[in-house]
Formats: C-alpha cells, sequence, structure tokens
C-alpha cells in the first residue's frame, strides 16, 4: 500500500463512522456528473422556498484543500468525490460526507497547466465498490472506494489515438451495464467503451473520427435500443450501445471552438446547444428498424447559446444560460419564453421546482422554475478565487454543495 492512501487509512473510521460501508443508492445521493441521470435534475423536496436576502442559507463546513480545478462532485453513502490537485498529481480525493474531512486521496497522474485555469475538470463516477475518474490529462482510472487504490488504469489519449482538446479533457466516465464510456477522439475510436472490470476495450465507434468535445456523453433507451449521445467536437451524435455503431449525426449545434454542454434527453427528444454564436438544435428520435434510431432534427435556432453552464428540463420547457442570460425555452417548438440576466452566465441545477444558479462571478442565486416569468428567491456571494466558478452546484440530502477552486463548501437547504 503506498503511502499516500495509508496516511489517510488510520482515520477512516473516525471520519466516517461507517468504516468500509457500501456507498448507498438512495435518493440523497448524487453518484455522478449532473446527478442520477445526468440530467442536472435533483429528486428532492422539502427544501427551503428562500434565502434569506444577501446571507443565503447556513453554511455547515467549508474545506479549502482540494488544490484546483473546474470538476463538481459526486455524493454517495457517507463520502463525497471530487477531483483536484496534490502537489505535481491530478487527483480523486474521498471525503466524510459529514464535514469534508479527508479519508484518501489517489493519484490518477500528472496535472496540467493551462491559461483558463489548471487542474482537471471532471467529476468522479461512482459505481457500486467502484470509482471512475479521468483526468485532464487523459488517465482514466478504476478506483476501490474503500482506500483509494487503483483496480485498473489506462490512458485514453495514447490508446486510441486521440488529441488533447486545447482547453484539457473535460468529460466525466459514463457507466453503463458492464462497461465506461469515455471519448478519447482518436480515428475509429471518437468514443469508446471499455470493460469496466478489467479496463479491456469492448468497442470503439467506427465510422465516427470526430475529435474529443468538453462534453460528457448520456445513455438512454430509445425506441427499443440503449442509446448513448453526446456532443463531440463537431456535431451531436448518436451511438447504439452495444456495439458503438454511429446512428446519427448532427453537425448544427456544434461551433468550432468548444462544445461543452451536456445533452438532454426528454421522452424522444435530445436537446443539443453550444455558445460561441452557434445556438441549439432538438432532434426527435423514433425507430429505425433493424435495431437502429432514427433522428429528425426538428427546429435548430440561437435563443439558447449555452457555453458550459448546462441545460435542464422541467415541464417541457428548457431552461438553461444562453451566454449572460437566463432563458426559458418551449422544449417542443424551442420558442423563448422570457429571459432574464439573472446572477449572470454560469450554471444550473433543478430541485424542488427551483433553478440553482451558480454565476461563474462569485454568486449564488434561486430562483423559481416556471415559465411565467423569472422570479428570484435569493442569492448569495461566494468567495472569489481568482477564476471563474464553473464548477456545477449540487443538492442531495437537504445540501447545497459549491466546488470553488481548492474551496468545498456545504450548506443547509432543507425547510
Amino acid at each position: 500500500m503506498t503511502m499516500h492512501r495509508r496516511q489517510f487509512l488510520s482515520g477512516i473510521a473516525a471520519a466516517t463512522g461507517l468504516g468500509y460501508a457500501l456507498p448507498a443508492t438512495t435518493p440523497s445521493d448524487w453518484p455522478q456528473w449532473r446527478g442520477p441521470r445526468r440530467d442536472g435534475i435533483s429528486t428532492e423536496t422539502g427544501l427551503l422556498a428562500s434565502w434569506p436576502s444577501g446571507s443565503g442559507p447556513k453554511r455547515l463546513w467549508q474545506i479549502s484543500n482540494l488544490g484546483e480545478g473546474y470538476g463538481s462532485l459526486a455524493v454517495a453513502g457517507e463520502r463525497i468525490y471530487v477531483q483536484g490537485r496534490r502537489g505535481n498529481d491530478s487527483v480523486v480525493f474521498a471525503l466524510n460526507r459529514a464535514n469534508g474531512a479527508p479519508v484518501w486521496f489517489s493519484i490518477l497522474g500528472p496535472r496540467l497547466d493551462q491559461d483558463r485555469g489548471p487542474g482537471p475538470r471532471s467529476t468522479p463516477t461512482v459505481d457500486g465498490e467502484s470509482i471512475y475518474a479521468l483526468s485532464e490529462n487523459g488517465d482514466l482510472s478504476c478506483i476501490r472506494f474503500k482506500d483509494g487504490s487503483s483496480q485498473w488504469k489506462r490512458n485514453i489519449l495514447k490508446d486510441f489515438g486521440g488529441d488533447n482538446p486545447h482547453w484539457n479533457l473535460s468529460e466525466s466516465p459514463l457507466i453503463d451495464g458492464n462497461n465506461v464510456i469515455v471519448t478519447p477522439g482518436g480515428r475509429d475510436a471518437c468514443v469508446v467503451a471499455l470493460d469496466k472490470t478489467t479496463g479491456k476495450t469492448v468497442w470503439t465507434s467506427k465510422g465516427l473520427s470526430d475529435s474529443a468535445g468538453y462534453s460528457s456523453c448520456i445513455v438512454a433507451d430509445v425506441a427499443g435500443v440503449r442509446t448513448i449521445m453526446t456532443l463531440t467536437a463537431q456535431a451531436g451524435v448518436g451511438i447504439r450501445a452495444s456495439d458503438g455503431k454511429l446512428m446519427w449525426r448532427e453537425q448544427s449545434p456544434a461551433n468550432g471552438t468548444a462544445n461543452c454542454t451536456t445533452p438532454v434527453l426528454e421522452g424522444n427528444r435530445v436537446f443539443y446547444t453550444s455558445a460561441y454564436g452557434t445556438g441549439c438544435a432538438m432532434l426527435e428520435l423514433t425507430s429505425g428498424g433493424n435495431n437502429l434510431v432514427a433522428a429528425e432534427k426538428k427546429y435548430f435556432n440561437r435563443d439558447m447559446q449555452n457555453h458550459h453552464g448546462g441545460v435542464v428540463v422541467h415541464q417541457g420547457h428548457v431552461y438553461g444560460f444562453s451566454n449572460a442570460i437566463l432563458t426559458c425555452m418551449e422544449l417542443a417548438t424551442g420558442k423563448a419564453v422570457w429571459k432574464d440576466r439573472s446572477v449572470g452566465k454560469g450554471s444550473i441545477t433543478f430541485a424542488d421546482g427551483k433553478l440553482y444558479l451558480l454565476s461563474e462571478g462569485q454568486v449564488m442565486g434561486l430562483a423559481e422554475a416556471t415559465p411565467a416569468g423569472y422570479k428570484e428567491l435569493g442569492r448569495f456571494p461566494i468567495e472569489d478565487q481568482g477564476l471563474p466558478s464553473w464548477a456545477h452546484p449540487v443538492v442531495c440530502g437537504g445540501k447545497l454543495y459549491i466546488r470553488n477552486q481548492g474551496l468545498l463548501s456545504c450548506y443547509d437547504v432543507k425547510a
């Protein structure tokens, strides 16, 4: 056992109170990027209807030792998992959910600098006893939750001939059944499936050689076909999960600079969006026969140009920041219903009928999720760490978690 793990193990029982208890899979957990369904939606209820003016909800604890990075966090059982830096290493931290105390850390590989901020951009994925994490340099690791030891490692850029995007890899690994899905962006290997237990290659997306964007994959059963969807550097795509076959490729919602936003699926409609003067497209998905899915573009417009903060769908409406303007639009038609400057350009999470809005300018806001118009229910400032606050907020277990570079703060939002 290496020293970086051993030095934390002696404190595990005290830190967690539960020793090696398995991570839970309850509604109060947030086990991966954008939550249980990767859609930015929390199923929490009974949360505060508004926040005290200026001060926000009560802060329960704060830690300041994550190093750096833009990744959000996963919460499962008694632990929080988040990526950051120690020295020259890009690492995953396991923390005590009750107070943020460290349990262990696991080294993924060397950290990278970047002109828009160094460190990792991804969020770990919890699957049973394993944690899957991808570094900014392409180092993918399957980590044992009990002590942070590595079960297997691969570098997806080296193994599949991909190039690191300008602002470094930012996707969060997707678990689908026995496979872990990632996007190295190699030739005939834009998207790949690896055996989640061994790391061995299961399939590569033949016929799709797009470069990797900054988006993360989602997966769902669509028209009877298990389907992986993502936004590459060149297009919104749909891939058959069984063998990596490309089923559709729509270029209209992709820009030539940075495609960041994770697509959202509502029923048989998939929604892609990007910024840099581009916009959004909604595709309607139907059976194409022969175990394929057919995609028909229903609209493209420029009313939702989401940069990196994500969008959520609630009761037939899409909510997200179109550049710096919070926008509500009809999913079915693409019609913009209302727009408001709100807290300024940022990221979004939905819980209990509310929009949790984290501005890149260090402001946390709360608003009603309603097509009737923008109604703000509170806001408060967070500490400025010298870089934009790009990590998406997490709402689970009656708590609001905000990661901003080395800081992680936990707030009580239970009514």
